[in-house]
């Protein structure tokens, strides 16, 4: 089983770039839905009020955190399916 986790590295490693990739940009189009401008504001940005940097900062933890998930289950599921063990027990 210990093999297992270890082949499973590189697929996990893959899947979380992939994942911060995919949720930076859903991140992205959803921020220019709400707010109409292109890049959501960082914490030290001082001409956006505080109200607007944490809620940026909670859709981005919000979605960054969502699809690590699915990035995390999904490479795990195909990992199962390739090679009949479960790499994160």
């Amino acid at each position: 089983m210990n093999g297992a986790k270890l082949a499973y590295r590189p697929i996990g490693l893959a899947s979380g770039v992939l994942g911060g990739v995919v949720a930076g940009a859903i991140v992205k189009r959803v921020w220019k839905k709400v707010s109409g401008e292109d890049d959501a504001p960082s914490a030290l940005q001082g001409e956006y009020p505080w109200k607007e940097v944490l809620l940026a900062a909670a859709l981005q933890g919000m979605v960054f955190a969502v699809v690590k998930a699915a990035a995390d289950r999904g490479g795990a599921v195909a990992f199962q399916r390739l090679t009949g063990y479960w790499p994160g027990d």
